[in-house]
């Protein structure tokens, strides 16, 4: 029953996408942006407010109607502490935010909706149990008190809005794959072998993603069949201390329908310092992809999109998924060794060419530049992750997230972008 109602899922998926095609978006005015989005006060801890924000970790277009989009927030606002992080809000639930680019150009609020556990309860953003996903990460709250864990806990970083209205997320824990309902409550939780949730799994090596770098980008292929999910950067494979290439990160593939996974690798510009992000399709094969750093543009910040092809990349899944430090070659695992013997033993990445440079293009400001939706004709959404406009002030307290170009409180904004 279960590969049947799957099979009438993707032919809905597959009818979605052939009358809705890429260029749909083209037709709205998206002359106002770029523009921020619309804030709160969520808490003020320690004489800072913190801001009801945090939307662009991730995004994506409705699949069907013109103009409308979702972004989600991460797990809340935090800063670091002793061993984990500080949550200045630990009852924060990731949220998603429905909105639309309405007739006169603005930015829109349709609905915001609260990610759920199975029993329809709100979710935290705290980190998972042993065994369930978790990073090694303690909890604590803005006072420096250790706090609980969550089961259903995400530290969610990007969105793929499906044809039946239902969403899939990926996160930084697990890492998960977590299939939501229209309504925000999980049907679904993907994670790697090993990890203690659903019978559907990712490959074992996915466990050993470092703490708080973990599935970064997620978009779904045009055809609706495969879910696209990127690593954000170098996992510690088979250790921290013997993982030596630092520019070496993965790309997951998994088959809805079957659950069948691939992995690819993708060779980054930088080091184990940069980002790859999210994820936009462009078709079932070609997508684009965001490399970023931790600096802001006006400080030599990094921020580029990259079109990138599966096609002639070697999977790398391995003959057994369930291999604790995945494929190897010359007994070491993928990111023990160089590009060269890599090369060498026959493993292609995926080709990449760049598509634009926000910083040359606009001069790009934020930090964070987490989310992308490919509009059709050469023209992409960017969406920035604002932190909820604090950030550590060294000593695990928070202070204003300012941009040091203007001096003004970073804020989620949304920007469109021709590309090459």
């Amino acid at each position: 029953m279960k590969k049947l109602l799957l099979s009438v899922w993707v032919l809905t998926a597959l009818a979605s996408c052939k009358d809705d095609d890429n260029s749909n978006h083209q037709d709205i005015n998206y002359s106002r942006l770029p523009q921020e989005f619309p804030f709160s006060k969520l808490a003020t801890v320690n004489g800072v407010d913190v801001i009801n924000g945090g939307f662009g970790s991730g995004a994506a277009a409705h699949p069907s109607r013109k103009g409308e989009f979702y972004v989600i927030t991460d797990r809340g606002p935090n800063t670091d502490f002793l061993n984990g992080k500080k949550f200045l809000a630990p009852n924060f639930t990731p949220t998603i935010m429905h909105f639309k680019i309405n007739a006169e150009g603005n930015v829109e609020v349709i609905k915001y909706i609260k990610l759920k556990n199975p029993a329809g309860q709100p979710i935290t953003g705290l980190p998972n149990p042993e065994g369930m996903g978790s990073t090694g990460e303690i909890a604590y709250d803005a006072s420096g008190n250790v706090l609980g864990t969550d089961k259903y806990g995400l530290d969610s970083e990007s969105i793929v809005a499906a044809p039946d209205g239902t969403f899939w997320v990926s996160d930084e824990y697990g890492p998960h794959i977590v299939h939501y309902s229209a309504e925000g409550v999980e049907m679904e939780r993907i994670s790697p072998i090993g990890v203690n949730t659903g019978t559907r799994k990712l490959p074992a090596v996915l466990a050993k993603r470092r703490a708080n770098r973990g599935m970064e980008g997620l978009c779904m292929t045009p055809d609706g069949r495969t879910l696209v999910g990127t690593m954000q950067s170098m996992m510690y494979v088979p250790t921290k201390a013997l993982a030596i290439n630092k520019t070496l990160t993965r790309i997951v593939t998994f088959d809805i329908i079957t659950g069948q996974t691939r992995q690819f690798l993708y060779k980054q510009d930088g080091g184990a310092s940069d980002s790859v992000c999210d994820i936009t399709a462009i078709g079932n094969n070609e997508f684009l992809v965001i490399e970023r750093d931790g600096n802001f543009g006006s400080q030599g910040g990094i921020k580029k999109v990259y079109r990138i092809s599966l096609t002639g990349a070697t999977d790398v899944n391995g003959t057994d998924i369930a291999a604790a430090d995945g494929m190897k070659i010359n007994n070491k695992s993928l990111e023990q060794s160089t590009w060269d013997e890599i090369t060498a033993a026959g493993i292609k990445p995926v080709s990449k060419t760049l598509a634009v440079d926000l910083v040359a293009k606009l001069g790009y400001e934020h930090d964070k530049f987490e989310g992308i939706v490919y509009l059709g004709n050469n023209k992409l959404a960017v969406f920035n992750d604002d932190d909820f406009g604090v950030v550590d002030d060294g000593n695990g307290n928070p202070k204003v997230k300012t941009l040091p170009k203007t001096g003004k409180v970073d804020k989620g904004t949304m920007y469109v972008v021709d590309i090459q």
